[in-house]
């Protein structure tokens, strides 16, 4: 099969069928592709719409190294034109084609919502663009639903409500007019015109942001609130209402769904499994306890699940057994 940059670029959308998606790979894995991958990788990255990498894109070298640290590979040694080892070029050749907010009670969140004008959902597997009657856009995440509240008054507050997990790009308005994010976590977010991620899952609330500045809102309003830079995520877990963190971090990582790719930094692979199995709505089992606390690095396409599965395999050294609707992770 003859891979072209098309049938490259929808590998890394995911959207590649399974022989597809292994010829590709398998393209990659080839030492003798790496100039053409040096050029794809370049064009791709520069083509995509959230960044996911710190370097340059155009910076192929930087890119290379980069990606040798987040895998955990040996960098070659400083030799000009020395190719890596071919299987240290199989491991980060496959990772570098991939690289280019509880309320109070819960009736609170009930009668809010139910002040919505409008109502959107996402299924398992499947992302959506949202554009908003105000000029604002939202990209939902797999099994995620929005409620969306306009008010022609300037002195209310445009309103969402959100369940799941989204990105947001949200319009500035010559009044002002503030723009409010709700979730069942024990904040909200306020913004004026920023772009930033919210996810609302597994008893745990999160705001990252990217751009901009928003204001994170405690219900419980003896906290005060708390502005987030730019590269900073703030997150609570609802058994410990008490404790906020408040961090910097790489902002695009947890963005970087919304150009269906799913990043891993440092992540345990326990945490991997709920990320499947809130994507994919599978049950993800790992029985080896020291396996599930494993941590991975990298990035890999989603779409078919089949192919992410390969990849996910490959890229870190797993052995996924596939029954039906689950799937089980060994060494």
């Amino acid at each position: 099969m003859e891979i072209t940059y098309a049938a490259y670029v929808r590998y890394l959308r995911g959207e590649a069928s399974l022989i597809e998606a292994r010829a590709v790979r398998a393209w990659l894995a080839n030492p003798a592709n790496e100039r053409q991958v040096q050029d794809w990788m370049s064009r791709s990255a520069a083509e995509a719409a959230v960044p996911v990498a710190d370097s340059d894109p155009f910076n192929y070298a930087a890119m290379r190294e980069n990606l040798h640290a987040r895998l955990g590979v040996a960098p070659a040694p400083q030799v000009v034109l020395l190719r890596p080892a071919p299987r240290a070029w199989r491991r980060w050749a496959a990772a570098a084609a991939v690289a280019s907010l509880t309320i109070g009670a819960g009736w609170f969140w009930q009668e809010q919502h139910q002040l919505a004008t409008a109502s959107y959902a996402t299924a398992y597997g499947q992302t959506r663009v949202v554009r908003l009657p105000d000029g604002s856009e939202v990209t939902l995440n797999a099994h995620s639903t929005l409620r969306y509240a306009a008010s022609a008054d300037a002195r209310q507050p445009r309103e969402v409500w959100l369940d799941g997990e989204a990105f947001f790009s949200v319009k500035h308005t010559a009044d002002n007019q503030r723009f409010v994010v709700h979730t069942t976590g024990n904040f909200n977010v306020e913004v004026l015109g920023t772009k930033f991620t919210v996810y609302r899952r597994h008893e745990q609330a999160r705001v990252v942001l990217l751009s901009g500045k928003v204001r994170v809102d405690f219900v419980d309003h003896t906290r005060p609130d708390i502005i987030l830079k730019p590269g900073e995520l703030l997150q609570t877990a609802d058994n410990k209402p008490k404790v906020v963190l408040h961090k910097a971090v790489k902002a695009a990582s947890y963005a970087t769904w919304t150009a269906a790719r799913m990043s891993f930094d440092a992540t345990p692979l326990a945490d991997v499994a709920t990320r499947l199995q809130d994507t994919y709505g599978v049950a993800v089992v790992v029985p080896d306890s020291a396996l599930a606390q494993r941590k991975f690095t990298g990035t890999l396409p989603i779409g078919n699940l089949d192919v992410l599965c390969e990849d996910l395999a490959e890229a870190f050294h797993l052995h996924i057994k596939r029954q039906q609707n689950r799937l089980v992770l060994s060494k």
